[in-house]
């Protein structure tokens, strides 16, 4: 059975517990620890849990049990929740790099009037928090470093997917020609899959007693990173085709100049007179008109189609790996879990 959001949530305030209560031995201040506390709350909680909650979800798959041990279930919940704080410190300072205004329907962190700039501290203090945690719970076993390396590791993959996005689309400085296949493979392989997909699942297979020298990590990521990678376009997709009421905001890849994997697709395919076309509309914020020119220019070249045909393929490729997957290695459910809540979503 599925751990629910509502049992993953209710074991978060025992984690921020643990943060608080060393912060004396640090020399914290009351008005410190007020602040760390109020900053772990806005920043940790409120997304939609998925890759904390696929954690737990690998750990029962793995384990064979539909309700944990109680012990197991609580390193569980810590690792699951280790991700989310993960998130949480590349979201904070993500907002800060592309000015976001908003993050979760709420003022993203850094705008808020009490904080400004010093959300870049406050990143480094959320992701030193997941050293902490583990250090609290899991420093007496045999794969903790082995998870700590995980994290760093796929912390590094994440940054030098960012700096990729970064370079490719500065800000207010539009230029095409940055833009392909290849770098938009790679920033939705590094900035994405690793961290969302990869990471929750290596997290269980370590806690499960999979070796770091087993196969199954090179079989997991065979899997799941062309899944995340398939996801994240998906996304791109959506926030051009998708309905705002479904998917929970308006989409603006294309006035933000996103290197989004529809707009490459386009790139590979236009006229001279087209490319003009994109040349002269992509990445421009207003007027709108800019935006609904580059997307009847995806019309003309049916990138909506060429998306069809991508999902289709990328599904059964998927399919087919998960079924040749050897089940005295790694129970296939622990990907068609991960399938089953990506194929074909709409939101």
């Amino acid at each position: 059975m599925s751990t629910t959001r509502a049992e993953f949530n209710e074991f978060f305030p025992q984690l921020t517990s643990v943060i608080l209560s060393e912060l004396p031995s640090f020399g914290a201040t009351p008005e410190m620890v007020t602040r760390i506390k109020s900053m772990i709350e806005y920043n940790v909680m409120g997304g939609k849990m998925n890759r904390g909650l696929s954690v737990v979800d690998t750990v029962k798959i793995m384990r064979k049990e539909t309700e944990l041990p109680r012990d197991v279930n609580e390193k569980a919940m810590v690792l699951g929740w280790a991700v989310e704080w993960l998130q949480a410190f590349f979201l904070v300072a993500d907002d800060i790099m592309d000015e976001s205004p908003t993050r979760r329907g709420q003022p993203a962190w850094y705008r808020r009037p009490d904080v400004g700039i010093l959300a870049i501290n406050d990143a480094f203090i959320l992701e030193s928090c997941i050293y902490r945690l583990l250090k609290r719970y899991f420093r007496s076993e045999p794969y903790y470093i082995d998870l700590v390396e995980l994290i760093h590791e796929t912390s590094y993959q994440t940054e030098l997917g960012q700096m990729v996005d970064l370079l490719t689309a500065p800000e207010n400085d539009i230029n095409l020609d940055r833009f392909s296949i290849e770098k938009h493979a790679y920033i939705v392989e590094y900035k994405t899959a690793y961290y969302s997909f990869y990471l929750p699942v290596a997290m269980a297979l370590m806690m499960t007693g999979t070796p770091v020298e087993s196969p199954v990590y090179q079989v997991a990521k065979d899997i799941l990173i062309p899944l995340g990678v398939y996801f994240q376009v998906q996304d791109d997709y959506l926030d051009c085709y998708g309905e705002p009421e479904l998917i929970g905001k308006i989409g603006t890849d294309i006035e933000d100049n996103k290197c989004s994997w529809l707009v490459v697709q386009a790139l590979d395919r236009v006229s001279a007179e087209q490319r003009n076309v994109l040349n002269d509309n992509y990445g421009r914020k207003q007027p709108a008109v800019h935006a609904e020119r580059v997307k009847e220019l995806y019309k003309e070249l049916d990138i909506e189609g060429v998306y069809k045909a991508y999902e289709d393929k990328a599904i059964s490729e998927l399919e087919d790996k998960i079924a040749k997957v050897d089940e005295s290695l790694v129970p296939r459910a622990v990907f068609t879990a991960f399938l089953n809540k990506v194929a074909k979503r709409t939101k």
